[in-house]
């Protein structure tokens, strides 16, 4: 179920003048136009709510310094991070409570990050409230994924 967010500093979208109407579907996540780029990327960050702005802010930043030039694009209502011809090897996703990281070929990864999931190579990092990033960590399991073939989605 979706609802409107009445936070007009969580609504700016990218190529508007001004705020547009953000929904956030449950559990928090904001559905955003599908797009390839920049753009749309920041355009989910601005639309995400509260603390998981800065989270989301954060991590991206982080993502571009492990992976310069890395490829970026809103699917699915997530940002996802590729490289060119490799596919995608990284995806953000807003929830209630925390920020999830999926990393595609996650079990592939030297010290792969602690979340499980039900498909085999996916590994995932949820990021809390008051949750310190492990930046040094992060910065290296993306340039590891980066490497790695990506998921074509």
């Amino acid at each position: 179920m979706a609802r409107k967010t009445s936070d007009p500093s969580t609504t700016a979208a990218a190529g508007t003048d001004g705020p547009a109407a953000a929904v956030l579907l449950s559990g928090g996540n904001p559905q955003i136009a599908k797009g390839e780029g920049d753009g749309p990327v920041q355009a989910w960050i601005a639309a995400t709510p509260g603390w998981k702005r800065e989270v989301a802010r954060r991590l991206d930043a982080l993502v571009v310094q492990a992976a310069p030039g890395v490829r970026k694009a809103v699917k699915y209502n997530s940002p996802l991070y590729g490289a060119d011809g490799e596919g995608w090897f990284l995806s953000l996703r807003g929830f209630d409570k925390y920020v999830k990281v999926a990393f595609f070929r996650g079990a592939l990864l030297d010290s792969p990050p602690p979340g499980a999931s039900k498909q085999k190579e996916v590994r995932y990092l949820d990021v809390r409230e008051g949750d310190a990033i492990d930046e040094p960590r992060f910065i290296d399991w993306v340039r590891q994924a980066s490497r790695l073939p990506g998921e074509r989605v």
